[in-house]
């Protein structure tokens, strides 16, 4: 079996992850996290309830799950390159129409279909450009697209807070709206170019076989995956609400929280690209369960501004890196497969992360609080290191087969 592989010129690598951090920035910081900065003033402005604005995030997540489940159908670079406008094209569309809806109902519908278009565009893109950095022998390079991530989230918050005393209701998405069409049509443009194979092939040229994607490698990776869906979600989508909660007006984290996981969250793509090549990625996503683990840990100890502070330094500077170091390691055990196992992988996150705003709505519901909601994520994140002891490294793996 062959696969062709060829150096990567510097200027052409660094414009193919400017093009995917850009679309990652899009979809995944203006289309989906900028709800979070934005849900304490939708409720402020009476838009929308804790307990609906919980509801309307579960729809997205909905969403999510489907769009990683239509991602697992299409698969192959020749399917992305038809998927991908298309999606790029809703996720406008829907973030255009959010300015104009108010109830509750018609958002979570919105929130819904720009949470499909989401799904499919993160699981497409990345793995479309880590399959060319692998055959141009720089997967170590993947990592660098999800910087889009981090600083999606410091210019959603940006956004947010600069145009709080100026938007009110469903007008305060307009910022994100006009933003996301110009770097939505240049990112996808761009990626759509990349010279990718429709799959690894054979030296008589048919397609090498898919095989299953469970087996005794991949089920520990998947379940303590899971456990990092749910552990996550809930400060990444809650954090400023409960900042707003439980400290007085006008203190400094009501609007810094979301700021500081922005800030911290910008160079850990680097961060752990990079431990991950010195230590090994299996290494690394041991320690960053760990660390994230702690940051989850910290708000239900200290549900006061130390809490708060490192809960957004701790989670906000780890959780882009499980998922690099995840679909890394995923395409190392299963190396004939990598967009289809990236599918797979965000598919049982998003299921997990799904769950979160909805535990915590009939948490709420029955009269807890936010801080005993955040015991769920702890104990989630403790369950994504235990399970992450049990993947193999993929040397190993394959040299005993």
């Amino acid at each position: 079996m062959t696969e062709h592989r060829s150096a990567a010129k510097p200027a052409n690598l660094l414009s193919v992850v400017v093009a995917g951090a850009t679309i990652l920035l899009v979809v995944h910081a203006l289309g989906r996290f900028i709800y979070t900065p934005l849900l304490p003033y939708l409720v402020g402005d009476g838009q929308l309830t804790a307990s609906e604005g919980a509801s309307v995030a579960t729809w997205n997540y909905l969403g999510y799950l489907i769009g990683a489940l239509l991602a697992i159908r299409w698969y192959r670079p020749d399917q992305i390159r038809l998927t991908l406008p298309i999606a790029m094209v809703v996720h406008v569309i829907t973030t255009l129409l959010q300015t104009q809806v108010e109830p509750a109902s018609w958002l979570s519908a919105l929130r819904l279909v720009n949470g499909i278009a989401n799904g499919v565009v993160f699981v497409q893109a990345p793995a479309l450009i880590l399959e060319w950095l692998v055959r141009r022998n720089r997967s170590s390079a993947s990592g660098l697209v999800y910087v889009g991530v981090g600083v999606g989230l410091l210019l959603s918050s940006l956004l947010v807070s600069g145009t709080a005393d100026l938007l009110t209701g469903p007008a305060r998405w307009w910022p994100a709206a006009l933003l996301s069409i110009p770097l939505a049509a240049w990112a996808t443009w761009y990626l759509l170019k990349l010279d990718v194979p429709a799959g690894l092939q054979r030296d008589d040229g048919s397609f090498v076989d898919k095989g299953p994607l469970l087996d005794r490698a991949s089920i520990p990776l998947f379940l303590s995956y899971a456990g990092a869906g749910l552990g996550y979600i809930l400060p990444m989508t809650f954090l400023p609400l409960l900042t707003k909660t439980q400290l007085p007006e006008g203190h400094w984290l009501v609007d810094g929280s979301w700021l500081l996981v922005a800030v911290v969250t910008i160079p850990t793509p680097i961060v752990w690209s990079y431990l991950g090549s010195r230590v090994g990625d299996l290494r690394a996503l041991r320690l960053n369960y760990l660390i994230q683990f702690l940051g989850a840990l910290a708000l239900v100890v200290w549900p006061d501004p130390r809490g708060i502070v490192l809960c957004a330094l701790l989670v906000g500077s780890t959780f882009v890196g499980t998922v690099l170091l995840t679909q890394r390691i995923g395409r190392a055990l299963h190396p004939h497969q990598g967009p289809r196992l990236s599918a797979a992988t965000v598919a049982l996150y998003s299921v997990t992360q799904m769950a979160g705003p909805w535990l915590t709505r009939q948490w709420l519901d029955a009269g807890g609080t936010l801080v005993g909601a955040f015991t769920l994520g702890a104990i989630a994140l403790g369950w994504g290191l235990f399970f992450a002891l049990f993947v193999p490294r993929a040397e190993d793996w394959h040299a005993r087969r």
